[in-house]
């Protein structure tokens, strides 16, 4: 078995080698690996996608050359974290409804995902460690929202801090009662408290030992 292919997405949005495999595929607009399956460029276009792994019985061979560059999730919160949303073909329906979450559009009316890519692209750049930041507490904000904690990333899921890893997530520890860095973009945040309903990891679930966490508030 060769070595593993650099194609798995952080959620602040790098893109990094490691043999765990992901729950979800993605893309960021084209073919982002030279013909040797190096990544030499962070996306090709504003639609940074997030898709299905299977999807009516379409075979690909992984980051072939000049075809588009898959990328893989440990799961939704994460890609949304990267900058990511809903591809409008495999998950139409989970598209229209971030669509409508993130613009304030009423339930049928029409949102073109160019819309939505231009609203998150702002946010998404840089990568990486120096990705940009904003700051809110974590009584309001929504689960699925990932922050910074001790140096790593971490969601708020089932009224805990989770920790983040290629594998899953860790137990979960209560919230500090202050800012935190907040890492998911804010107009994904606003789709999330106007209720999309982002998926998670199964290790995201709340232990039974874990209290349940109040009601959120908007995002501030």
């Amino acid at each position: 078995m060769g070595a593993p292919r650099r194609n798995r997405v952080t959620p602040s949005g790098d893109v990094v080698a490691t043999p765990a495999r992901g729950t979800l595929m993605g893309n960021r607009g084209g073919c982002l690996h030279s013909r040797d399956g190096r990544i030499v460029r962070s996306h090709r276009s504003r639609a940074w996608l997030v898709c299905l792994l299977e999807f009516r019985g379409r075979r690909r061979s992984v980051m072939a050359p000049g075809l588009y560059t898959e990328l893989f999730f440990l799961d939704e919160a994460t890609a949304l974290a990267a900058g990511h949303r809903p591809c409008f073909e495999c998950r139409r329906g989970d598209a229209l409804a971030f669509a409508q979450a993130l613009t304030g559009r009423d339930p049928g009316e029409a949102v073109r995902a160019g819309e939505v890519d231009d609203a998150l692209h702002p946010h998404r750049l840089p990568l990486g460690r120096d990705r940009h930041t904003w700051t809110a507490r974590a009584a309001n904000l929504p689960d699925g929202t990932f922050v910074r904690l001790d140096g790593g990333d971490a969601v708020l899921a089932g009224g805990a801090l989770r920790r983040w890893s290629f594998d899953g997530y860790g137990p979960g520890v209560a919230a500090p009662s202050g800012p935190l860095a907040v890492l998911t973009p804010e107009p994904t945040v606003r789709a999330l408290a106007d209720g999309y309903p982002v998926a998670l990891h199964p290790s995201a679930r709340p232990r039974t030992s874990e209290p349940a966490r109040p009601p959120t508030a908007s995002p501030a």
